[in-house]
């Protein structure tokens, strides 16, 4: 298995809890050396995976790997936006029709950007001319193939990054997960206050951002299904365990003040399970219901899938339900 460092999932990678019938190793890689490793040549069995990435791959027919409702990323995103220092650019809607520089279309952060500025604010995506390069190093390619609606101006730099494209006035504007490295040296957040306008999308759309699930080589999942089930049950235990220790008021189970008390205000807001994984009828089930449609809508509205999907055909069927005592 390869997936990133994250506390949620810790209690599996260290063996504090097993995956009951699996014997794991686990590998500790940069998320973007996971994607495109597991993408392009499937190294591994399971895998942490971006969703646009997935849904890309799904919509077209590619059914060798299976995702897990086990949502290991998710964030919210009106903090990917970047400008130059001094920028006629103040406000999102202002990106119409200028040049905006994305590091990959299918990228998960930007598919949530995009949705947000066409679906929530209303602007015409046909209006922007997008150019694709890598983020701080030229080179970067796209991992999947894109159906890019009628109208859609989008072109390629690879002899360039976002990052010098954004300092020498060639783009407006940037959308990128990963920061800059000009953020406070010439390049800033168009959104500063970004918290409190995520916070008001959520609660006008019930929409929290899932990044990165849990897939499996679907050849795995043929020869023995029930690792599903058991995947997903541990991984549901760690996060359990991760959120008691993030809520615990008696010691600090990371290197930050008031972390219970932080813990507590997102459970005032998404609920008791403040990071929720499944698709159920449960609040947290609900929420990712209703985000993985719109993420679903947005991908397809973008031509990043030939055609929209459902939320129940991105999953292993028998993680899907569950027993009764």
């Amino acid at each position: 298995m390869a997936l990133g460092p994250y506390d949620q999932t810790r209690d599996v990678t260290d063996g504090s809890v097993l995956i009951e019938g699996v014997q794991l190793r686990t590998l500790n890689l940069p998320i973007e050396e996971i994607f495109y490793r597991f993408t392009m040549h499937r190294e591994w069995d399971i895998s942490e995976m971006s969703m646009g990435k997935y849904i890309a791959l799904r919509a077209q027919g590619d059914t060798s790997m299976t995702a897990l409702p086990v949502f290991v990323s998710r964030a919210f995103r009106h903090s990917m936006f970047y400008v130059k220092a001094g920028s006629a650019v103040q406000r999102p809607e202002d990106m119409h029709g200028k040049r905006i520089g994305i590091p990959e279309w299918a990228q998960t952060a930007g598919i949530y950007g995009r949705g947000y500025l066409s679906d929530y604010l209303g602007l015409d995506l046909a209006s922007i001319q997008w150019v694709q390069a890598g983020v701080n190093q030229p080179g970067r390619v796209e991992k999947v193939r894109l159906t890019l609606p009628a109208g859609i101006h989008y072109t390629s730099a690879p002899d360039k990054s976002l990052n010098q494209m954004l300092l020498d006035g060639s783009v407006d504007a940037v959308m990128t997960a990963r920061p800059p490295a000009g953020l406070g040296q010439g390049i800033e957040r168009l959104m500063p206050d970004y918290q409190a306008l995520e916070l008001a999308y959520f609660k006008a759309t019930r929409i929290y951002p899932i990044m990165h699930a849990l897939v499996i080589k679907t050849a795995v999942l043929d020869a023995h299904p029930w690792v599903a089930m058991n995947v997903y049950k541990a991984f549901m235990q760690a996060k359990t365990q991760s959120m008691a220790r993030l809520s615990d008021i008696t010691a600090s189970h990371a290197p930050l003040p008031w972390l219970a008390d932080y813990t507590g205000r997102l459970e005032a807001v998404f609920g008791a399970d403040f990071f929720p994984y499944g698709i159920g009828q449960d609040s947290g089930g609900q929420i990712n219901r209703a985000t993985l449609a719109a993420f679903c809508k947005f991908g397809h509205d973008q031509g990043v899938c030939d055609r929209l999907l459902s939320v129940e055909e991105l999953f292993a069927k028998n993680v899907l339900g569950s027993f009764k005592v």
